[in-house]
C-alpha cells in the first residue's frame, strides 16, 4: 500500500464518476484538486463533508479549485447521494479499491472492538502540476472546505 507524502507527485486516477463518464486526475492539470476520500455515501460524517464542499463550492472555484470526492461505492449510491444533496461536483468510483489502495487510505479501522478494512476519511491537495501540496488526515467535516481554504489565505 502507498505511503503518499507532499511534494510527491498524485498518483493517476482512471475511472469514472456517477454518471459513467472517464475521468482521470491528468485531466484536470492547470488546476488545483481538492481530491477528498471518504468511507459511505448518506452516512452522517460523509454527509456533512460533502455538504460542506457544497455549500462553498463556488468560492472553492473562484479559488481555482475543482473538487472529487472518492469512495468505493457504486455509481448508483453516488447518483443518489448527489441527488438527495444537491452536490455539483463529480463522485469517483473506486468499487475495486484501487484509488483508496494508490493514495493509502484504505485501511484497518477499529469499532466497538470490530477490526474491518474501510476508507480513511483524508483530504489531498494537489496543484496545477498534479503535485501533492498538503495531506488533511484530521478532516473537520461540518468545515471541510474552509480547512481547504485556510491551508492557502
Amino acid at each position: 500500500m502507498a505511503t503518499l507524502e507532499v511534494g510527491q507527485k498524485a498518483p493517476e486516477i482512471i475511472t469514472t464518476n456517477q454518471n459513467g463518464d472517464p475521468i482521470k486526475l491528468s485531466d484536470f492539470l492547470g488546476k488545483k484538486v481538492i481530491l477528498y476520500f471518504y468511507p459511505k455515501d448518506n452516512t452522517p460524517g460523509c454527509t456533512t463533508e460533502a455538504c460542506s464542499f457544497r455549500d462553498n463550492y463556488q468560492a472553492l472555484l473562484n479559488d481555482g479549485f475543482e473538487v472529487l470526492g472518492v469512495s468505493i461505492d457504486s455509481a448508483q449510491s453516488h447518483q443518489k447521494f448527489i441527488a438527495k444533496h444537491e452536490l455539483p461536483f463529480h463522485l469517483l468510483v473506486d468499487e475495486d479499491q484501487k484509488i483508496v489502495n494508490d493514495y493509502g487510505v484504505w485501511v484497518e479501522k477499529n469499532m466497538y472492538g470490530k477490526k474491518y478494512m474501510g476508507t480513511a476519511r483524508t483530504t489531498f491537495l494537489i496543484d496545477e502540476k498534479g503535485v501533492i501540496q498538503h495531506i488533511i488526515k484530521k478532516v473537520d467535516t461540518k468545515n471541510a472546505a474552509q480547512q481547504v481554504r485556510d491551508l492557502f489565505a
